[in-house]
């Protein structure tokens, strides 16, 4: 299939798309890049991703510090010496403030608290932190799994989460653990009429999530010497409010004598930057080099963070047709963008394992490009109807426990900030792997319903 539909292909490196125009005349989409390149092309499928803007914390006197400072999605490698496996020797004379404890501060920590001469991690919210143990693969046990055991092992995964029964954990771990208590729970509440009622669920489920935090700040103790320490390490709040963290060096990096624990709860963050380092809690922190492990923008302007306008039929901009919330046909082909297509998290099937997530939207844009060559078709787009059907089918197959869920979380990536969320922009309510189920049957329908082609 692939060989019908690339003949060629060309990677452009360190380039940034300016715009994406589509030209009715031609049947094309014109591509300008921040190099002058200028390029036509028949097919265009954006994956530019929810989380590609790095996000900067809106501390005050940010731009005086006249140390160095980076965020970690741009490493400084010629500052910090070493290379991605660690030994960060340049900074064996250095002091360094890290700012954030979220997954990339939890990956990159350990390597700064071996390498740095002092290192202050600036903490607002304490993540969960469980055992990753990860061990080589068995060989045997890998030769002997049959054809298609990778589909399996992450319908399983995603199926686990979703509180759905399966006979048996394929991963089993850490991410599935806390979800087979969950599952073994409303087991241990069933009846004889059935599964238990919406209220039983939660309760069970609130239950199986406080034994599994309670292991996770147990864990905490076992390992941090310093009681005060350890007390601001431990996460107060339900596992899936922020995103789960696994690693066996973070939490020993705090028994260092050169790393520091800075915690700002009460002041909700740093208070201020200066021209030699940050003040917390009302103490100046002198340091060399400060590191912004602050994520990546998820709630500003979906114009803000694609960077790019996409212009589709009759002038009309992506982002003013989605000014209302997202408008789409299975989260991928809008009405309005011929030949357009989208690989994201909103209005599809979402899983914390993205590729199983981008592999199936793969496949799917993949068949209905090919359907378009095949019955010799130049151009495809989502019709209205079917656009405003699926918005509607959306908002109906919201999950409401989901929603409840969140909306009793510490602000982060997950609620949005602590912010409500449009309805139109979440994912498919059933799950991802309901979703596939649907759009493997749309597919193999072979109507392409939704879709008008010319």
């Amino acid at each position: 299939m692939l060989n019908i539909l690339i003949s060629t292909t060309n990677a452009v490196f360190q380039t940034r798309v300016t715009k994406i125009a589509w030209n009715e005349d031609e049947s094309r989409w014109k591509i300008t890049t921040d190099r002058g390149d200028n390029l036509s092309a028949r097919f265009v499928i954006q994956g530019t991703g929810p989380l590609s803007r790095p996000k900067l914390p809106g501390i005050p006197g940010i731009e005086e510090f006249k140390g160095h400072s980076f965020h970690t999605c741009r490493w400084d490698y010629q500052y910090t010496g070493g290379d991605r496996t660690g030994n960060l020797s340049k900074l064996s004379d250095k002091r360094v403030a890290i700012i954030g404890t979220g997954a990339t501060a939890i990956q990159c920590i350990p390597f700064l608290g071996e390498s740095a001469k002092q290192l202050y991690v600036f903490q607002r919210t304490p993540s969960s932190v469980d055992l990753r143990g990860n061990k080589p693969t068995d060989e045997a046990w890998f030769n002997s799994l049959d054809a298609g055991w990778q589909r399996e092992r992450r319908a399983n995964f995603s199926s686990m989460l979703l509180g759905q029964p399966v006979a048996e954990d394929l991963v089993q771990d850490g991410w599935t653990d806390i979800a087979r208590r969950v599952g073994n729970a409303l087991m241990a509440r069933e009846s004889g009429e059935g599964m238990p009622d919406i209220e039983e669920m939660m309760a069970a489920s609130e239950i199986a999530d406080f034994e599994k935090m309670n292991e996770v700040r147990a864990r905490v103790d076992s390992i941090v010497s310093d009681p005060n320490a350890a007390e601001l390490l431990k996460p107060w709040y339900r596992q899936f409010c922020k995103r789960p963290t696994f690693n066996d060096q973070y939490l020993p990096t705090f028994n260092r004598p050169n790393v520091e624990l800075v915690d700002t709860a009460e002041t909700q963050g740093v208070e201020r930057i200066t021209e030699n380092g940050l003040v917390a809690n009302g103490k100046e922190y002198e340091v060399d080099c400060i590191i912004f492990a602050t994520g990546f923008e998820a709630t500003s302007a979906p114009h803000r963070r694609v960077d790019f306008d996409t212009i589709g039929r009759e002038g009309l901009s992506l982002f003013d047709h989605w000014k209302d919330g997202l408008r789409s046909l299975h989260g991928i082909s809008c009405h309005g963008f011929p030949n357009w297509f989208t690989i994201g998290i909103n209005q599809n099937g979402l899983s914390p394992n993205f590729t199983e997530m981008f592999d199936d939207l793969a496949v799917h844009i993949t068949y209905i490009i090919s359907e378009v060559l095949a019955r010799g078709k130049e151009v495809v787009e989502v019709s209205s109807s079917a656009e405003e059907a699926w918005v509607q089918e959306i908002i109906a197959t919201t999950n409401p426990v989901r929603n409840a869920f969140l909306a009793e979380c510490t602000p982060g990536f997950y609620n949005q900030e602590g912010k409500s969320e449009n309805l139109q922009n979440i994912s498919y309510g059933p799950g991802i792997n309901a979703f596939n189920q649907l759009i493997r049957q749309w597919r193999e329908a072979g109507d392409l319903a939704g879709l008008e082609l010319r």
